[in-house]
């Protein structure tokens, strides 16, 4: 593996979890007594990881919750924006008054239209 290779994937987070482990290496080889101190420094640095991730997670699920508002209030104003202007119509329509056909006037009076009831009504 190249180097560059290796530093263009380390990133600050492998950096800081890479120090406790210098820091044990350090001690084994040199005999040296941990202080408490450093052992503090570890449990701080994997708290600051534990965080961290808890912190991305609230952050992603405020998001989410916010773009899911944000479409719900386009998707209502579109609908209030399609239902107050009125609709583009390029088509000639007829007058509101005009009628479209002329209705016939019937012949037969009351009487007739009556019996031809009664006999639609006997045969079937």
């Amino acid at each position: 593996m190249q180097f560059a290779a290796f530093l263009d994937r380390l990133t600050l987070r492998r950096i800081i979890a890479l120090v406790p482990l210098v820091v044990l290496m350090l001690a084994y080889a040199h005999s040296i007594p941990i202080p408490p101190e450093l052992m503090l420094v570890g449990d701080f640095l994997a708290y600051i990881d534990i965080f961290s991730v808890l912190l991305l997670l609230g952050l992603l699920s405020r998001v989410a919750t916010i773009v899911f508002i944000t479409r719900q209030a386009a998707a209502r104003l579109l609908a209030l924006a399609a239902h107050i202007l009125p609709r583009l119509d390029v088509r000639h329509r007829r007058e509101g008054g005009a009628r479209t056909r002329p209705r016939r006037k019937t012949d037969r009076s009351e009487d007739d239209r009556a019996v031809a009831a009664w006999a639609q009504v006997a045969i079937a």
